[in-house]
């Protein structure tokens, strides 16, 4: 049995694999030669992450895949449908980089609250110059206890999101497409354990009366956020956006913080990856990052060694 790992695994995914008597090619070929890597080596299993495109070419060119793997949640690089009606078996690590996603949700919000994006715009050009006019500027944020957080999407990034939350003393509101109810339990240093209840209600309660949104969801076919969800918010609401792009409408976000509706957001995805918007890029109410949502280095092992755990129990 051999396995490419075409976007790199962990070490710890490495090990798994190689202890259990699987041969590993961790090698990193382009997209005009990976057929031909493919097929030269009899490669039976294929593990990428968001780089490496599995299509529908790729599926037809390879008769020796049997297996495809995806290092991460998201499945959009690979033609699922297909590889699976051709016979192939898919499968993703939907656990490994939940907590990771979640933190940065929460690495932006306090951003946002505390103008922490503008102040390391500002500090390196004019701290020197203008350092109490920018103390009294920048006073103007919040604390986010006793806030109302909004979580659009209640998959396990959302239930991570929905958890950090709690510690932090928010009132959480959920949506989820499918209404359900769950129990969440957050566990401690000291070994003890508390549980929640949490049920979704309708998304015009959660834009209604949210201070700041979190969007969660998986890929929409369209505007998930557009004008019409922009309007039911409260006015001077955050929001930050670590889900997929295309959830929300990158103009009518930028309207909307013109207009004072939105006080602020923040973007880890964007409509064009990798190129976003300049608009975007340039805005000085949006704090910005490029897709790290699962790009820690604990997630990175924690995936790997889910793929192996996962590969070598379908094998």
């Amino acid at each position: 049995m051999k396995v490419l790992a075409n976007d790199g695994i962990s070490e710890a995914g490495a090990k798994a694999l190689q202890e259990a008597g699987i041969e590993l090619l961790n090698n990193r070929v382009s997209v005009e030669h990976l057929s031909k890597f493919i097929n030269e080596n009899q490669v039976d299993v294929l593990l990428v992450r968001s780089a490496t495109q599995v299509n529908r070419d790729l599926i037809d060119d390879c008769p020796s895949l049997k297996i495809v793997g995806r290092a991460g949640i998201g499945m959009d690089n690979i033609d699922v449908e297909y590889a699976q009606e051709m016979g192939l078996t898919v499968f993703n690590t939907p656990d490994a980089s939940t907590r990771s996603v979640a933190e940065l949700v929460f690495a932006h919000l306090f951003t946002l609250a505390r103008n922490l994006h503008e102040s390391n715009r500002e500090m390196p050009l004019e701290g020197d110059s203008r350092f109490n006019e920018l103390k009294r500027s920048f006073a103007n944020s919040y604390e986010l206890q006793g806030k109302t957080l909004g979580i659009i999407g209640m998959g396990k990034i959302g239930t991570e999101v929905a958890k950090i939350g709690i510690t932090l003393g928010m009132k959480v509101l959920c949506y989820n497409r499918t209404p359900k109810a769950q129990t969440v339990e957050l566990s401690f240093f000291d070994g003890q354990k508390l549980q929640f209840n949490l049920k979704t209600v309708s998304l015009e309660e959660v834009l209604e009366s949210s201070d700041f949104i979190s969007i969660n969801t998986a890929k929409t076919d369209s505007y998930l956020i557009d004008n019409a969800e922009f309007e039911q918010m409260k006015d001077g609401v955050f929001i930050v956006n670590a889900a997929r792009g295309g959830v929300i409408n990158e103009v009518s976000l930028l309207e909307h913080l013109e207009n004072g509706k939105v006080a602020g957001a923040a973007l880890d995805v964007f409509e064009n990856e990798p190129h976003p918007e300049l608009p975007l890029l340039m805005h000085p109410a949006l704090s910005l990052s490029p897709h790290i949502g699962g790009s820690t280095i604990d997630a990175q092992q924690k995936i790997g060694l889910e793929l192996a755990e996962k590969l070598i129990k379908l094998l």
